[in-house]
């Protein structure tokens, strides 16, 4: 079996056609979805970047390989002590490692490694072709790459290619001669001109008023054309959306060529098809804009789509995580699923339509913010450790059922919900960490740090990733802009929530 991976940097999946979106921003991922098997809650366990494809590829849980960051000491793969090998065999090999033990001939079409030094992911990879852009390149850059080695193997027998595309991406600077497909379509309504206000009126990277990286370091906005400095009302939250809609669109032509590439030789209906991403990136929901900073339901909640040989067509509901694929791959070309994997195979689901999905997921975030959340049935509990220089309350709660979008904390009038999703993070966090320390599932208890928690980890070292050497010039900005006591606040805190009383505020 041939297995194409098109991997789409943070695209969420609610704005794909098929998933239910009114932009028709999607028509050839459509068409493949069409054929193929939908999965609506597939989820990256760790975000953002680093973080979830080392959880792709190991199938293995941040706190299990430590990798929560994009800096510092919880971005690495922890290393596994004295029973570290010559090489990555054993139990903790790589998802490559185990399609190559299946005589797959595995290739990786991205600049993902050069950009977040992440020499790790290319372990198992036979081939590896950087695109050089540094996850700036579009579409039209990537594509030869990937068309040059179809036309090579794609009519050989068992490879694995794995394609990155970016543009979903923040600048969102898809050519202006592409032109604007979403011109007359409004923008989604849940962001009204009054919760746009209050935004305002806050704080944080990449929040309303401080829209693009620059303003935390004291620089001059980048001139991007199809985005605005900052979102002032609904109008500009259009051009905001329009220009995120446009990358997707203008991505999605280029996965059309790959799929009337496959066409062409003869082997498209002999192919595993798989779309996804690494995260999703919110588009105002909890006041960050085109970016992937949370543990909430639009940074960790991703597209799956699969077509191809053995799928059967539908969608499927269940609760899932990226580290989940990995087996289910494995079990699809006939492997051995190694014992050092955190994943859960779900490939009856796609053979058979077997509901193997989770009781609930946890999922982290270690590089804009310090955050865990459950998520269960129509909820999701968010809670914060490190606030990452934004207004929230420790613990947060969403029924996304009736709030997809994240507007309303019900912790206060459903303290009773919350106290369960404390219930399964407690849960899951102890049998991970006791993981850790016994070497069972994906826990090395080899590692020197194989009993810290990495997210603890990130908070000791002082500050979330790219807040690091950014507050005076932030702290400046809130106070240029009239925001004297948000100043005040970045300026002196340590930003640290206390989680203690979060649901009992009168209790001594």
């Amino acid at each position: 079996m041939r297995i194409l991976y098109i991997d789409c940097d943070s695209l969420r999946p609610d704005h794909l056609g098929c998933y239910g979106y009114d932009r028709n921003t999607s028509p050839n991922i459509d068409r493949l979805a069409d054929g193929g098997l939908r999965f609506t809650n597939y989820y990256a366990s760790d975000v953002p970047c680093l973080p979830s494809r080392t959880a792709l590829f190991t199938g293995r849980f941040g706190i299990h390989t430590g990798v929560v960051n994009h800096g510092g000491i919880a971005a690495d793969v922890r290393s596994k002590g004295p029973d570290r090998g010559e090489g990555n065999r054993g139990e903790y090999r790589t998802l490559m490692t185990e399609l190559r033990n299946n005589e797959y001939h595995t290739a990786f079409v991205s600049p993902f490694p050069q950009r977040h030094a992440a020499w790790h992911v290319l372990d198992g990879f036979d081939e590896w072709h950087d695109t050089k852009g540094g996850g700036t390149e579009r579409a039209e850059v990537v594509y030869p790459y990937a068309e040059e080695w179809l036309e090579d193997n794609a009519s050989d027998e068992d490879w694995y290619l794995h394609v990155n595309f970016w543009d979903p991406h923040t600048n969102y600077d898809t050519p202006l001669e592409y032109g604007n497909p979403f011109e007359d379509d409004p923008a989604p309504e849940w962001l009204t001109d009054e919760l746009i206000e209050e935004q305002r009126q806050s704080y944080g990277p990449h929040s309303a008023r401080d829209l693009h990286h620059e303003y935390m370091t004291g620089n001059e906005p980048p001139d991007l054309p199809r985005t605005p400095n900052e979102i002032r009302d609904r109008e500009t939250f259009k051009q905001w959306v329009d220009g995120y809609d446009t990358g997707i669109r203008y991505m999605d032509d280029y996965i059309g060529k790959l799929l009337d590439l496959l066409a062409t030789e003869g082997v498209l209906d002999e192919t595993l098809v798989i779309v996804s991403a690494d995260h999703g990136e919110n588009q105002g929901e909890l006041n960050v804009y085109g970016d992937h900073q949370l543990a909430d339901e639009w940074t960790c909640r991703v597209p799956l789509i699969m077509s191809g040989p053995e799928v059967e067509p539908g969608v499927d509901d269940g609760l899932h995580y990226n580290v989940d694929l990995p087996p289910t791959l494995t079990e699809l070309v006939r492997g051995e699923v190694p014992n050092g994997w955190d994943g859960r195979s779900f490939a009856s689901t796609i053979t058979d339509s077997v509901d193997t999905g989770r009781d609930f997921l946890v999922l982290s975030q270690g590089t804009w913010s310090c955050q865990r959340a459950v998520r269960w049935k129509d909820w999701l509990l968010l809670q914060t450790y490190h606030d990452g220089w934004r207004e929230f309350e420790p613990l947060m709660l969403f029924d996304l059922g009736d709030d997809p979008h994240e507007t309303t904390n019900l912790v206060e009038t459903h303290p009773q919900v919350a106290e369960r999703g404390l219930s399964l993070l407690q849960r899951w966090h102890s049998t991970r960490m006791i993981e850790n320390a016994t070497g069972e599932a994906g826990g090395t208890s080899g590692s020197p740090q194989g009993l810290a928690d990495p997210l603890l980890e990130v908070i000791r070292e002082g500050l979330p990733f790219y807040q690091r050497g950014n507050r005076e010039a932030y702290v400046n900005r809130l106070r240029e802009t009239g925001r004297e006591e948000h100043a005040k606040t970045v300026e002196r805190g340590t930003s640290v929530r206390n989680r203690t009383d979060a649901l009992y505020p009168d209790r001594t």
